[in-house]
């Protein structure tokens, strides 16, 4: 896979999530208590997003684009969305935003098309799951089949929920510019603190939802950090290969190797700290619906 060296240790945070879910569930089977097979559909529909995000489905093409934004006017290919593409242009020639500012933008562009990527997945493995309903002739299978799709069909609305509040939120910050009072910034802490907002929360539970936050922003902005320090001793090593220089090429391996544990360490911490947000906020909203 021609992936970048943040793109790797992106992919082994995300694996390693993977393996202690996955030896989390084998417990629970171990004790009987996956008996629908639920807590293991949702296992292989998260490796199926994780081979898809980075191209590891044999599909191509299919990878996210590990870039900052790109200013020669090619981010529809990679947006792959009218209306993304529509709202990306009007705000790269509005003036509005600095280059920083830009940058910022684009990675909420990303992110967003990263969650309608992940939703259309999700959608394409519950219309195989009714496919498979249709055909059940046994009905305590098929009271099992319906609460398996139930969630399903929950999760489905979480994340289609989470798509129209960010397409709104685009939309705003594309016409009027970054607000300089907004709390947070970055886009997922946006996502989660906009969702909890809606969740069953007393106010007391969302103002410590909202410390939280802070600190998981705090945490994302380390990470961005490494990921940057990462990329820049990637090209300097490259560099320095061509030079011959073994002392030189050796004290910066050391340095690239530190900054590359360091890299997943911090990307492993992020995503299981978003999965326990996320998970929590879920519950809230399953609290609303009730």
């Amino acid at each position: 896979l021609q992936l970048s060296a943040v793109k790797l240790a992106e992919l082994h945070s995300d694996l390693k999530i993977q393996e202690k879910d996955e030896l989390s569930w084998k417990k629970l089977k171990a004790e009987g208590l996956d008996e629908d097979g639920e807590k293991e559909a949702k296992l292989r529909r998260n490796l199926n997003v994780i081979m898809t995000k980075y191209g590891m489905n044999g599909k191509k093409d299919s990878q996210l684009v590990d870039t900052n934004y790109i200013k020669d006017g090619t981010e529809s290919d990679i947006l792959d969305d009218p209306r993304l593409e529509k709202l990306w242009s009007k705000a790269k020639s509005s003036g509005k935003f600095s280059d920083e500012e830009l940058d910022k933008l684009w990675r909420e562009f990303k992110h967003h098309k990263e969650k309608i990527h992940e939703y259309n997945i999700l959608l394409e493995t519950v219309s195989r799951t009714e496919d498979i309903h249709k055909n059940v002739i046994n009905p305590e299978e098929n009271l099992v089949k319906e609460e398996i799709l139930h969630n399903k069909h929950r999760e489905l609305k979480d994340k289609l929920r989470s798509i129209n509040q960010g397409f709104e939120r685009l939309r705003k910050v594309s016409h009027q510019g970054y607000d300089s009072t907004s709390e947070f910034e970055e886009p997922r802490v946006i996502d989660l603190w906009d969702m909890a907002k809606s969740a069953n929360f007393t106010e007391k539970e969302l103002e410590s939802f909202r410390e939280e936050l802070k600190h998981f922003e705090a945490k994302i902005e380390k990470h961005h950090h490494y990921q940057k320090q990462l990329e820049i001793s990637h090209q300097k090593l490259k560099h320095i290969e061509g030079t011959g220089d073994k002392d030189h090429l050796n004290r910066n391996k050391e340095k690239y190797a530190m900054l590359e544990e360091k890299t997943k360490e911090l990307g492993y911490k992020v995503k299981k700290h978003l999965q326990d947000l996320s998970s929590r906020i879920s519950q809230g909203l399953q609290h609303n619906e009730l």
